[in-house]
C-alpha cells in the first residue's frame, strides 16, 4: 500500500495557487512572487506579425486561485486587450477562481459624462473585465472611489499611501511641511496625507487650457518659508504638478516634492521636469518607467501586492495592508 503524506502549508499554497504576468510590467510580477516566495506561471504571451496578442497558459490551472498581473498602462488598448485575453484562456481551463491584479487601472479619469456624447470607459473596461470572466479585481489609488461601483464583482482597493509615508518617516525632515492638493480633486487625498505627517495644508487652483496644458491659478494656504509636498494619484504629461510647483515657488515655498501613485510620464513630461520646479519625484513602480537621469524615487509596492494576494487567496482581511509604519 502506498502511502500519501500531507503537503506542508506552504507546498499546498503553491499547488492552488497560480499567479501570471502579462507583458505590461513583468519586473513588479517577478517581484512579488519573490517576496512571497511562489513561482510566476509559465505562460506565452506575445504577438502575431498582425499585431493581434497570443495567450497561452502551459500550465494545469484547473481548479486554481488564479491571479494575473497585468496594470494597463501605455500602450494601455493593447495592455488592456491582453489581460482580457489572458483571462479568457484561464477560464476556458477551468480555473476556479481569476483575479485581475491591476496595480494601474487605465481608462480611470473616463468615469463620469461630463460633456454631450462622451462615453464612460472606466465602466466599460468594467464591463469588459466581467464578461471575460475575472471573479475579482485587485487594484491601487484609483483616479476615484466611485469606479469600484462600476463592478458587480469584489474589488479590493489599496493605496500606496503606507509605502509612502514610510519613505517620508526616513527621508523627509522638516519643521513647516505643507501638503498640497495641486487641484480640487485631490483635496481628500492631500488631507488624509496632511492628518498623518501633522502637516499643514493647501490647494493649487487650476485651469485646464487643453488636454496636455494647465494653467495655475491661485493657491489656498500659506506655504512661505514652507517645504511643500505635493500629492496626487498619477500624472502623465507633468503639467498640473509643474504648474502648481511654479506657482508655489512664486508664493514663497522653500522647497517642493511630488508624491504621484503612477507616473506615466509622456515625451512631454521630461523637458517639464527637467526644468527643476520640482526637486524630487517620488512614485511607485506600479507601471513601468524611464527615469533619464530626472530626480526620480521609485518605491516598490510588491510586498503590498503580495501580501494582497496572500490574503485574498486565504479569504482574510486586507484592511491590515492600510496600517502605518513610522508615524
Amino acid at each position: 500500500m502506498t502511502l500519501t503524506l500531507p503537503q506542508s502549508p506552504a507546498t499546498t499554497m503553491e499547488a492552488n495557487i497560480k499567479i501570471f504576468s502579462g507583458n505590461a510590467n513583468r519586473p513588479l510580477a517577478e517581484e512579488i512572487c519573490r517576496m512571497i516566495e511562489l513561482p510566476l506561471g509559465d505562460a506565452t504571451v506575445t504577438t502575431f506579425p498582425d499585431g493581434e496578442s497570443f495567450v497561452k497558459i502551459n500550465e494545469n490551472v484547473r481548479g486554481k486561485d488564479v491571479f494575473i498581473i497585468q496594470p494597463t498602462c501605455p500602450p494601455s488598448n493593447h495592455h488592456l486587450v491582453e489581460l482580457l485575453i489572458m483571462v479568457d484562456a484561464a477560464r476556458r481551463a477551468s480555473a476556479q477562481r481569476i483575479t485581475a491584479v491591476m496595480p494601474f487601472y487605465g481608462y480611470a479619469r473616463q468615469d463620469r459624462k461630463d460633456q454631450p456624447r462622451v462615453p464612460i470607459t472606466a465602466k466599460l473596461v468594467a464591463n469588459l473585465l466581467v464578461a471575460a470572466g475575472v471573479n475579482r479585481v485587485l487594484t491601487m489609488d484609483l483616479h476615484s472611489q466611485q469606479i469600484q461601483g462600476f463592478f458587480d464583482i469584489p474589488v479590493d482597493h489599496l493605496y500606496a499611501s503606507p509605502v509612502f509615508f514610510e519613505y517620508f518617516a526616513k527621508n523627509v525632515k522638516s519643521d513647516r511641511l505643507v501638503v498640497v492638493s495641486p487641484d480640487v480633486g485631490g483635496m481628500k487625498m492631500a488631507a488624509a496625507y496632511a492628518d498623518v505627517l501633522g502637516a499643514g495644508l493647501g490647494l493649487v487652483a487650476k485651469k485646464r487650457t487643453t488636454a496636455t496644458t494647465v494653467e495655475a491659478i491661485s493657491v489656498v494656504g500659506d506655504v512661505k518659508g514652507a517645504d511643500v509636498l505635493l500629492v496626487d494619484d498619477m500624472t502623465e504629461t507633468a503639467g498640473t504638478l509643474t504648474a502648481a510647483a511654479k506657482m508655489l515657488r512664486e508664493h514663497g515655498a522653500v522647497s517642493v516634492r511630488a508624491a504621484v501613485s503612477h507616473c506615466i510620464l509622456s515625451e512631454m513630461a521630461y523637458p517639464r521636469l527637467k526644468a527643476g520646479l520640482i526637486d524630487e519625484l517620488i512614485t511607485t513602480n506600479s507601471v513601468p518607467l524611464d527615469a533619464r537621469g530626472l530626480p526620480i524615487t521609485r518605491l516598490s509596492i510588491a510586498g503590498l501586492l503580495g501580501e494582497a494576494i496572500l490574503r485574498i487567496h486565504s479569504n482574510r482581511s486586507v484592511t491590515g495592508l492600510f496600517k502605518i509604519k513610522g508615524f
